[in-house]
């Protein structure tokens, strides 16, 4: 039946109903793939969508644009909040496949810039693939933030020194590619601008693969580390809510920013 192609607010969605495999794209390079409310809601819906379709039977979600994969939450997306400390609403909390219950295997594909929330999504793929031109970073602290979910999501892929290093050194640094593949975040590195192709052929094979012990495998595979995730993502909104600055203070931190003020390693 060939491909088809879906365009929705932030996302594009093209289906080959001949290989079953589906690719996501963040389609907002001129914020560099951050996310707003209404594209939340799009991938939430997505993800939701692809459990009834039976002709996709693996997706590929990537990036549109070559300076970023996803920057994470936009910085002008209004978000209110309850006024306590027990009960904060995380637009982002719904963005990923697993969070809203979809089994079928997904494979990210990395092009410039993952940073911050992108690790909603990187944290709830099978694996990444990424391209020399990717960097990773985590600019919570740096902005009056806790990083709760994303350092959870990256423990469950990333040594803990890694891990606490990336959440603690926020802006002032970043990992390559070819260091994200050394500690195994990376599971491919490929040359500048191959990463979606090789997602895409990682993604056919495994397509062609009976589903249901595609699916079942990983169900397997997550139901290993869900206890631990479980109750760490349990802890993560009150610790956000005592931790994060006033919003007007994070935006004066970030306002201040100075652009190449970090390094790579």
């Amino acid at each position: 039946m060939g491909s088809g192609a879906v365009v929705s607010g932030g996302l594009r969605i093209s289906c080959d109903k001949d290989t079953g495999v589906a690719v996501l794209t963040l389609d907002r390079p001129a914020r560099l793939n951050a996310i707003d409310v209404a594209t939340a809601s799009e991938l939430a819906a997505a993800w939701q969508a692809f459990r009834f379709d039976d002709t996709v039977r693996a997706v590929v979600v990537t990036g549109a644009g070559e300076r970023a994969f996803c920057t994470g939450l936009d910085r002008a997306a209004e978000v209110p909040q309850p006024d306590s400390p027990f009960m904060v609403d995380d637009p982002l909390l719904r963005i990923g496949p697993k969070a809203n219950d979809l089994w079928k295997p997904v494979v990210a594909a990395v092009r410039g810039m993952a940073c911050g929330g992108a690790f909603y999504l990187l944290g709830e793929a099978e694996f990444v693939v990424a391209d020399e031109t990717a960097a990773f970073f985590d600019p919570h602290t740096t902005y009056g933030m806790v990083s709760a979910y994303e350092s959870v999501y990256l423990a469950q892929r990333m040594p803990f020194g890694e891990v606490a290093r990336m959440a603690l050194m926020g802006t002032a640094e970043r990992i390559s590619a070819r260091r994200a593949h050394e500690i195994g975040l990376v599971s491919e590195l490929t040359p500048p601008g191959g990463a979606l192709a090789a997602a895409v052929s990682c993604a056919t094979v495994i397509a062609s693969y009976p589903s249901d012990a595609v699916q079942g495998t990983v169900r397997a595979l997550w139901q290993a580390q869900e206890a631990t995730r479980a109750a760490a993502l349990a802890h993560a909104p009150q610790l956000v809510s005592l931790g994060n600055l006033p919003g007007d203070r994070q935006a004066e931190l970030f306002a201040a920013r100075r652009p190449g003020g970090f390094r790579t390693r």
